[in-house]
């Protein structure tokens, strides 16, 4: 069962001034669902309940959700948000539709744990560098994963964490290795470089000497 549902009807008030109209209400989102064997098809999404999920909990982004259209569930997962400009608000939700049988991609965030004790950070003196912030992953649908973890603690200067280093649950693989695609980099640690006041100390040893 899904750990997220929402509520929807079907919306056949089309076009662009519709749709602003819904957006001014304040109490629906317009949204459209597609992908599967059925047609397209445009809905109005209760806003509430899709706000306050969208901003306490991540995993919206990577879950599979039921959308009760008109009382009828479909399994979908948001393929795309559309945001206002400079406003904290939704302008359009693009939701694809999803069943067992077939594999899903979408992007999931990478967190870095441990980088406050990582060796080359505490010991070395250096600095990790994040390359990428989310990594596009694909699976069937039950087996989709909320995040990917990569643990800092014992990462050196010089260390760099790669796609293909990555150790996922069975049945989920990274899209782009998948298709044959560069094997990425994901974060590193750099030597911290040297500011102008370490180089003058380092001339004024040699000088010394």
């Amino acid at each position: 069962m899904s750990k997220y549902t929402f509520e929807a009807t079907v919306r056949n008030d089309l076009g662009k001034g519709a749709s602003r109209r819904l957006r001014r209400a304040k109490t629906h989102i317009p949204a459209i669902v597609y992908g599967g064997e059925d047609v397209p098809q445009p809905i109005a999404l209760v806003q509430r309940e899709f706000y306050r999920v969208l901003e306490q909990d991540e995993g919206i982004f990577t879950a599979v959700l039921t959308l009760n259209i008109d009382g009828k569930p479909q399994q979908a997962i948001i393929k795309d948000i559309q945001r206002h400009p400079f406003k904290p608000l939704v302008s359009h939700v693009d939701f694809q539709r999803v069943d067992a049988s077939h594999k899903v991609s979408v992007h999931v965030p990478v967190h870095f744990i441990n980088e406050a004790t990582c060796a080359g950070v505490k010991n070395e003196g250096g600095k990790i560098t994040h390359l990428l912030t989310e990594i596009e992953v694909t699976a069937l649908p039950q087996h989709l994963i909320a995040s990917i973890d990569i643990d800092m603690a014992d990462k050196k200067v010089g260390d760099v964490v790669h796609l293909s280093d990555l150790k996922l649950p069975e049945g989920v693989e990274v899209t782009t290795l998948a298709h044959g695609g560069n094997d990425t980099a994901i974060v590193n640690v750099v030597a911290a470089q040297k500011g102008a006041a370490d180089e003058d100390e380092e001339d004024a040893a040699d000088s010394a000497e």
